[in-house]
């Protein structure tokens, strides 16, 4: 595993813009440019998955982290060990690993949209790419490979993110809204993906895959 450093936005602009990373640990607290900033750019420009990496681990704090982008988000101080879990964990589902890991890539239609597997873009009825961040797609992927079934929080945090819920655990629930904000056309009466109340999530649509 090869890393880089860089002390604030501008470096890691740079090191983008030169070379090719698998995975950003992103510290809220930076000169300059915050994380939380820096995370949201981010989501508009790549899907290079974010763990977000900082001695503020309040729930608000956390929470606006997953809201801005996020994929994972550790507080300090922090045990290495769980750290190289989570950066496995994020690797491992961005090579198909967990997210689909028994199917091929290909593209999943429903309701209009197109969800390429391939090159992980996600196409709305009008045929325009619509911007999502890694987190996002791949639930958006487990969605499309169990059309109808009522997925619990748990095995959705596990199925995209390889690891159990913690207590309060939040972040299925900021990805779910934010998602339907992207998907649906009532955010606020989901049409797509619907709650069922102490049960989890079910995707409505019919799914075809191409």
């Amino acid at each position: 595993m090869r890393t880089s450093t860089a002390r604030d936005g501008r470096e890691m602009d740079k090191l983008l813009r030169d070379g090719r990373f698998d995975l950003i640990v992103l510290d809220l607290n930076l000169p300059g440019e915050d994380g939380f900033s820096i995370c949201r750019r981010l989501g508009l420009t790549t899907q290079v998955p974010i763990i977000m990496l900082t001695a503020r681990s309040e729930d608000v704090d956390r929470i606006i982290g997953l809201e801005m982008g996020a994929d994972d988000y550790l507080g300090k101080p922090f045990n290495p060990r769980e750290l190289l879990a989570r950066i496995r964990a994020v690797l491992r589902r961005r090579g198909g690993g967990q997210a689909g890991q028994d199917e091929p890539p290909g593209a999943f239609s429903f309701a209009g949209w197109t969800l390429n597997a391939n090159n992980r873009e996600l196409t709305n009825p009008d045929k325009v790419r619509v911007a999502v961040t890694g987190a996002e797609f791949d639930l958006l992927r487990v969605f499309c490979e169990r059309p109808g079934r009522v997925l619990a929080r748990d095995a959705l945090l596990d199925l995209t993110q390889g690891r159990a819920a913690s207590p309060f655990e939040r972040s299925i629930d900021i990805l779910i809204s934010r998602l339907r904000q992207k998907i649906e056309r009532e955010p606020r009466e989901p049409e797509l993906i619907k709650t069922i109340r102490a049960g989890g999530y079910l995707f409505t649509p019919a799914v075809a895959r191409q």
